[in-house]
């Protein structure tokens, strides 16, 4: 397998439900933000509500972080509108659900079922720059921590803006930091 780490955005334009309307959402107006790509495989299901309604929940502290939030699955855009409609979880939803139904966004990600057209759980983070610096898949029973989430993209913030420093285990915003050295070698 090869790493997507800091490999770049795919190229894609889709069309996607947000905020009672339905918008065309592309690979160029992601670029020059931070952008979270949380892909779910199927609106209507059990897990996905859950997650989903999690990160509606930290939608505020994503925003005042700087970063878009766009969840991903291979349902159509009049489905997402659908399940927004019926379900009082997905209701609070405000950030933009890309429909992907070709599946070529999920693929390009890596995260596609291919034999039944769904995504696997994939998290990944985008810098302004376009590079993937947090890529994380999970099985389709395992559901996702807003609150994880939000502690990686600090870290990741933290590490663009501060090149010569690494967060350790468990870092938070405003914990010390490490500049690697010579002088840390075997010490921690």
């Amino acid at each position: 397998m090869q790493t997507i780490i800091n490999s770049l955005l795919p190229e894609f334009k889709v069309q996607a439900y947000h905020n009672g309307s339905f918008k065309a959402v592309s690979s160029a107006e992601v670029k020059g933000k931070w952008a979270i790509f949380f892909f779910y495989p199927a609106d209507f299901t059990f897990v996905c509500p859950t997650e989903l309604g999690d990160m509606a929940d930290k939608y505020a502290k994503f925003q005042e972080l700087g970063v878009e939030v766009y969840a991903v699955s291979t349902d159509s855009h009049f489905v997402h509108k659908a399940w927004h409609d019926a379900s009082e979880t997905i209701r609070k939803i405000k950030y933009p659900m890309l429909a992907d139904h070709t599946g070529s966004l999920s693929r390009a990600f890596g995260v596609l079922i291919e034999e039944e057209g769904l995504a696997y759980r994939g998290t990944f983070l985008v810098n302004p720059e376009g590079q993937i610096k947090i890529a994380e898949i999970h099985d389709n029973g395992i559901g996702r921590n807003a609150d994880e989430l939000l502690r990686k993209v600090e870290a990741a913030q933290f590490v663009a803006s501060h090149p010569n420093e690494v967060c350790p285990a468990k870092w938070k915003k405003g914990d010390a930091t490490l500049k690697p050295s010579i002088d840390l070698v075997g010490k921690l």
